[in-house]
């Protein structure tokens, strides 16, 4: 009796236990980490899908899903005959396979595949525990508990995507896309096999060191299938005479300084990794890579060790070109980007002054003075030179420009409003580094005393190249996004103006001749800069559908030797555009319809008739006034004002007597103080000596005073006692009456 009931309880003990171990299976929880997507490795790629560099996960690994619908039959039959032929008839775990393993070990046979299932492979990866036989019962466990919660093809899907096939590539298309550089849905039943046979021992069978072990498991994955039946015997022939063509072990590595800017704006990486596609073309890039190279080659005497560019592709703002230095791996600036860090843009930023000046109704053939000048500012007197130490008396807006004229640009700035609209402007132009108040730069600004990005600048230009529409510039493709329309920053007219300036070859042959690397076979806008000590080269130019803009110098800022844009940037522009216009094409800007031509004197700026002896044609938006008879004296001489009289009677006068200079008195003009200028009291010096001298431009002796301030005569000059506050101040020529103002604000220090 007793035995009878020891034996019910047993049986319902047995009973129990295989209900608990039911309600585990049904119940028991995932490991967390089967149920997060395996963290993708992030791969940055060209515009056509070029592998410029791979970020791994965590530093150690790529790692690239796939969908199993997307993976062609004889791969998947590939993998299953190398690890688990019966996958889809066992419930997670195999008890064929494991007694096969068990007899194997017995005899001491070789094994060929192990008695792991797919879903017990893919369960260890979950567990990740010491390999004991308790851990290996909680794998089985939980292998039979995927079964019951998860699809066959799930299972198998999360398996192929978190295999290790070597090579720090994790899953099937991470492998696929390294070994045979395509995705896996293009591989055939040969690379299948060959993909299968790595995870198996990714070390040992790694085919960069060892291909004929891996070619070996490859062959006997394909019979195995071919026994199977899922590979019928002509297609196994086939399989085992295909040539695998294997790519060479390789780092990514392209575009250097182009991926370390993207990787600073985090902002654009994707969370999630994957494939990033980005606006960049490497052939183009590698081709502008060469015309560098080449370039610095042939400037090797000149003390100059390297070089960047930018191409943009300007309708979208999409940077399709940057190199940022000369050899990347060099010792201690190999790293510097070119492209990014700020250097000084010498002249390339004068075209934006003439572009205010245009904005404020000048015209191209608006005449401005090129003579010695002495500018007052509130940091001093400043007295700017010409590159070559010439000035050439009136010229127009396009001849000043065209040869990058300085006092003409100063004097053109200050027409404008000074520089803090032209500060302005270069601010909303994206420049971001001109971060200083404008009277940090005063007029030197329009040479380019400020530090700018050649990207930032070379966006810029891409803004006169889509008339006056700014907008960002784009490091990353998005095929489902199109640029905004972008913000108005001044009108098509202008643009077109200046555009027109800048591309006009004979209008800069005075100072770069007419067969300078400026000159293209076909219409392009281009500016030269050489910043104070030819430690900077720049060279810009555009076309409606492409701006590229070069730098050349030291990334360590040392002085180059006797070179300027024009010889030491615009060789590489040049090449980079020639390039551009046998691979792409170029166009050239339609006139607006409110742009008109006609005839203009070159020393007035006046429109004169066709006939006339000195006409020169011209297009402007607002005809300039037409010539009258005050703009000629008694022998037909060009009446030019006071101001130039100096220049008129200097050995620099090229004109000889095409003009003569008015008798009319220049206008008064208060040279210091200048218009708000600041002054601070010093609390160390006694009151009666902080003072400022006053200056003026006057033929005639002058009256000083202010409403608010004492005014005496000392023997150094006229001077004024400072105190707090807003104080005007007036001059008045004694003979003529003609009256001047100025305006200072003092504070206390």
């Amino acid at each position: 009796m007793k035995a009878r009931s020891h034996t019910r309880w047993l049986f319902l003990g047995g009973i129990a236990l295989m209900a608990a171990a039911e309600l585990a299976l049904r119940t028991a929880p995932l490991p967390a980490s089967l149920g997060m997507p395996p963290q993708a490795g992030t791969e940055i790629l060209d515009r056509h899908g070029q592998p410029l560099r791979i970020l791994l996960v965590d530093g150690r690994r790529y790692q690239r899903s796939a969908k199993l619908e997307d993976l062609p039959p004889h791969v998947i039959a590939a993998t299953l005959a190398a690890e688990d032929s019966r996958f889809f008839q066992h419930p997670g775990i195999d008890p064929r396979a494991i007694l096969r393993a068990l007899f194997n070990a017995l005899r001491g046979a070789t094994p060929v595949s192990g008695a792991s299932s797919i879903t017990q492979q893919l369960a260890k990866q979950a567990a990740n525990g010491p390999r004991t036989i308790p851990q290996k019962l909680r794998e089985a466990a939980l292998a039979l508990r995927l079964e019951r919660v998860w699809s066959k093809n799930r299972i198998l899907e999360e398996y192929l995507n978190r295999l290790d096939y070597g090579g720090l590539r994790i899953g099937i298309a991470a492998a696929s896309q390294y070994y045979f550089g395509k995705p896996p849905s293009d591989l055939s039943a040969a690379e299948g096999a060959f993909l299968a046979a790595l995870p198996k021992a990714p070390g040992r069978l790694n085919p960069h060191r060892n291909l004929s072990a891996a070619r070996e498991r490859q062959r006997w994955i394909l019979g195995r299938m071919q026994k199977l039946g899922s590979l019928p015997q002509a297609a196994l022939t086939r399989a085992l005479e295909e040539p695998l063509a294997l790519q060479s072990a390789r780092q990514d590595f392209a575009a250097p300084h182009f991926v370390d800017l993207l990787l600073q704006r985090r902002d654009l990486l994707s969370p999630v990794g994957g494939p990033l596609r980005t606006t960049l073309d490497l052939g183009l890039t590698l081709h502008v890579e060469r015309c560098l190279t080449t370039q610095l080659a042939g400037l090797t005497a000149h003390n100059v060790s390297g070089a960047a560019a930018v191409v943009l592709h300007n309708p979208t703002g999409e940077v399709l070109a940057l190199a940022g230095s000369g050899d990347y791996f060099s010792a201690g600036a190999g790293q510097v980007n070119g492209a990014w860090v700020p250097r000084s843009p010498g002249s390339a930023l004068k075209p934006f002054t003439y572009l205010l000046a245009l904005e404020h109704g000048a015209s191209p053939a608006t005449i401005v003075a090129d003579v010695p000048t002495t500018f007052s500012t509130p940091t001093g007197l400043y007295r700017p030179n010409n590159y070559n130490h010439r000035f050439h008396g009136p010229v127009t807006l396009r001849h000043a420009l065209g040869n990058s004229l300085n006092v003409a640009a100063i004097h053109t700035l200050q027409n404008v409003g000074g520089p803090s609209e032209l500060h302005r402007l270069l601010r909303q132009l994206g420049l971001s580094t001109l971060n200083q108040p404008p009277d940090y730069y005063g007029l030197g600004l329009t040479l380019g005393n400020g530090e700018v990005r050649l990207l930032e600048l070379a966006n810029a230009y891409g803004t006169l190249a889509r008339g006056g529409l700014h907008r960002p510039f784009r490091l990353l493709l998005d095929p489902n996004t199109t640029p905004g329309q972008g913000r108005r920053l001044f009108s098509r007219s202008s643009a077109y103006l200046l555009s027109h300036m800048l591309a006009d070859n004979r209008a800069r042959s005075a100072a770069f001749g007419l067969e300078s690397h400026l000159a293209l076979p076909f219409p392009a806008a281009c500016k030269t800069g050489t910043s104070s000590d030819y430690r900077d080269n720049w060279s810009i130019g555009y076309t409606p559908d492409f701006t590229v803009a070069v730098w050349v110098g030291n990334p360590n800022g040392r002085p180059m030797r006797e070179i300027t844009g024009v010889t030491g940037a615009a060789p590489a522009m040049h090449g980079i555009f020639l390039h551009l216009h046998q691979t792409h094409g170029t166009t050239w800007f339609s006139k607006p319809p409110d742009i008109r031509e006609g005839h203009v004197h070159p020393l007035t700026g006046h429109t004169v008739a066709a006939s006339h002896p000195a006409a020169m044609r011209e297009i402007f938006l607002n005809p300039p006034p037409n010539e009258t008879p005050a703009d000629y004296d008694a022998s037909g001489r060009v009446v030019l004002p006071a101001a130039y009289r100096e220049w008129i009677e200097s050995p620099q006068n090229g004109l000889g007597e095409l003009a003569a200079c008015s008798s009319a008195p220049p206008p008064l003009r208060i040279t210091s103080p200048t218009p708000g200028t600041i002054y601070f009291l010093d609390p160390d010096l006694p009151t009666a000596v902080q003072r400022i001298s006053l200056q003026a431009e006057s033929a005639e002796p002058l009256e000083w005073s202010s409403p608010t301030l004492a005014s005496e005569h000392t023997p150094n000059g006229p001077m004024l006692a400072l105190r707090e506050g807003t104080h005007h101040i007036t001059t008045r020529a004694t003979l003529t009456g003609q009256i001047a103002t100025t305006w200072i604000t003092v504070h206390p220090l």
